[in-house]
């Protein structure tokens, strides 16, 4: 009983050792403990695999597919070269490829690069580092236009001028199969959708009844910069009401062990990675099949798959669709689409730290900086919880005060380890302590905490906002290890206010683990470390007013 907190101290310093280890097999290119890792250079040239065309359904609309082998595709045009066209508004610039009318690039013109502040952000590519672009075409009729396919663009700006609020690009393909695809990409100033209109236009003879897909595919490979001490999903994503939000890891895609609907009526697919994301929404009601699969080596794609309806001689159809491509923003993305929010990833925790953000929010547009609003939300969780730590350090302050006799008692009986543990009951049940005091309440506040941490790693809002002087960039480590050596100094502190554990290698013990812990702490990013140092000032200025109350000194 009376070693519980050691023991909760030792688990989490155990965890801690394993979760370094796996992060250094990652960092070195080793397999991954808990799941592997794909690192290796993308091998498909831009637009050259045959594969990225999916298969139509049989059925001519979407159904559910069972197993992880999809029909055989009909055949598809070879693929062409094309030219890229740029277009720029106030957010972003935005490459198009002639060659299926593709995105094949988007810079975030307000975001900086974690490597090289002196470049955007770059979310789309398509270059001998990183593939990941957005793609759209029809299968079901043979020779119908593809995301290889070549079309012409029209004429017209290519940048958002003053006075105009949308942009748009028309993409159109030569006649093919008796049918003509017709895109046209709307954007608009101050957002990071791009609106899609897909008209299928029928110059045959006879009737047909194509489908239309969209599908983002992207390589393996986390982000540039991503730290190996953390880890943040980067994959395919999968959202409709009656599943909700499905995580796919591209190692499942690899084996075939994919477990989400097949289809529905409403719907997204997305790919995720930290702080950004990119999503195909198309809002409307109606049949959609979603898919997921491996494009090529260390290449994968997540899509939909929409019927067209029949489409007559001459007639034209259409279908419109968002594609998002931008940062995270948590409120932004809840009023795009159900479930979008999601794409921020804050795993099990999520259910607490969705109100934890929102809390955060809220300050922030009181104080109006990041900085000192996640030290007035650790003020408002310390207040929330002040009679449960009040309680728990109480219960440290008479273990202190309690010590030198469980000490003296324990050098009397180190020869009877039975005697010895009849003893230090003893003396717990006269002095009215319970081992368990100092531990439960803090058990309790644990959840609420490591939601709060993930609120802070995984929110967009922290990148590239200063708090004070040295601290330019919450999402990035201290540039002088100053927090850092505070955090450190703090723990040991706080160590200190703790009661001694009567066994001499656990005492030890109790002075190593700060320092050990105090490692990840010099490559966190500040803002997580600001969290922690202001809860442990906190926590020494709670147990230090309680000591002293107590009268329990050192």
């Amino acid at each position: 009983m009376t070693d519980i907190r050691r023991t909760l101290l030792w688990v989490v310093f155990t965890m801690s050792l394993v979760l370094l280890w796996d992060a250094w097999n990652k960092h070195t290119g080793q397999p991954s403990l808990f799941g592997s890792a794909s690192t290796s250079q993308p091998s498909a040239a831009p637009g050259s695999a045959a594969s990225g065309v999916p298969a139509p359904s049989p059925s001519g609309a979407p159904v559910p597919t069972t197993g992880s082998a999809p029909p055989a595709a009909l055949p598809i045009p070879t693929p062409t070269a094309g030219e890229v066209v740029a277009v720029t508004t106030d957010l972003a610039r935005v490459s198009f490829d002639t060659a299926g009318a593709s995105i094949v690039k988007v810079e975030l013109l307000k975001y900086r690069d974690q490597l090289d502040p002196r470049q955007n952000v770059v979310v789309f590519d398509r270059s001998a580092q990183r593939q990941y672009v957005a793609q759209s075409g029809l299968v079901g009729v043979t020779g119908a236009p593809t995301h290889l396919s070549r079309f012409s663009v029209a004429p017209g700006d290519r940048s958002l001028q003053a006075g105009h609020d949308t942009l748009s690009v028309r993409f159109e393909s030569a006649e093919a199969g008796g049918i003509k695809l017709v895109k046209t990409f709307s954007l608009k100033r101050g957002d990071y959708t791009i609106g899609v209109k897909h008209e299928v236009v029928n110059e045959g003879t006879t009737p047909v009844a194509p489908q239309l897909y969209v599908q983002l595919v992207r390589d393996g490979n986390a982000p540039a910069g991503e730290s190996s001490f953390y880890f943040t999903f980067t994959g395919p994503a999968i959202y409709n009401d009656a599943s909700k939000f499905k995580k796919v890891a591209f190692g499942d895609i690899e084996k075939g062990d994919t477990a989400y609907d097949r289809s529905a009526n409403d719907g997204w697919v997305a790919m995720v990675q930290h702080y950004f994301a990119s999503a195909w929404l198309h809002t409307a009601p109606g049949p959609r099949e979603f898919y997921t699969r491996k494009v090529d080596a260390n290449l994968y794609s997540v899509g939909m798959l929409f019927p067209v309806g029949t489409v007559e001689p001459g007639a034209t159809r259409s279908l419109d669709h968002v594609l998002f491509v931008g940062p995270q923003e948590e409120k932004k993305l809840e009023a795009l689409a159900p479930g979008l929010e999601l794409v921020k990833d804050y795993g099990w925790v999520t259910i607490l730290a969705k109100p934890l953000f929102w809390l955060l929010d809220k300050v922030h547009k009181v104080l109006g900086n990041w900085g000192w609003s996640i030290v007035a939300l650790v003020v408002l969780l310390k207040i929330a919880f002040y009679w449960l730590n009040a309680s728990a350090y109480r219960s440290m302050a008479k273990m202190k005060a309690v010590n030198p006799r469980v000490m003296e008692m324990r050098e009397r009986h180190k020869d009877n380890p039975q005697q010895m543990q009849q003893e230090m009951m003893r003396i717990y049940r006269e002095e009215k302590v319970n081992p368990l005091g100092g531990c439960l309440p803090i058990l309790v506040q644990i959840p609420f905490f490591i939601a709060l941490y993930w609120v802070l790693l995984s929110s967009v809002e922290m990148r590239q906002a200063p708090w004070i002087g040295w601290i330019t960039d919450l999402s990035a480590k201290d540039p002088y290890y100053i927090l850092p050596l505070l955090m450190t100094a703090s723990t040991l502190l706080q160590t200190w206010l703790n009661p001694t554990p009567p066994d001499p290698v656990q005492a030890r013990m109790m002075w190593i683990m700060p320092l050990v812990f105090s490692v990840m702490f010099f490559i966190f990013p500040a803002g997580l470390v600001l969290y922690w140092l202001t809860n442990n000032l906190l926590s020494i200025a709670q147990q230090w007013t309680i000591n002293r109350s107590l009268g329990v000194g050192k």
